[in-house]
């Protein structure tokens, strides 16, 4: 059976993710609280981009739950596969 290695990101990539993540959501609340507009509809944006960044947060990791879900069945099965193949061998070499 062949092994399956966990993927490792680099440091950089790690950082790169962050800082990209954590300047998107600067501009966007800095744009948020300059619009010349009244506290309510501030609250409002500030409120619909929060639910934002938390339902991609949701949706990031139910994906990566189901990706990793198919890897985990994908191995049970060859493992399945494996055996009665090895089963098969031993009985034909009899």
């Amino acid at each position: 059976m062949q092994n399956v290695g966990t993927q490792k990101d680099s440091a950089a990539w790690i950082l790169q993710t962050w800082a990209a993540f954590i300047f998107a959501v600067s501009m966007t609340t800095f744009g948020i609280v300059n619009l010349p507009v009244d506290n309510w509809v501030k609250g409002f944006m500030g409120m619909g981009l929060a639910f934002s960044v938390g339902s991609t947060f949701t949706l990031a990791k139910t994906t990566r739950d189901l990706h990793e879900g198919k890897k985990l069945t994908s191995r049970i099965d060859e493992a399945k596969v494996e055996k009665l193949l090895s089963q098969h061998d031993s009985l034909t070499l009899k």
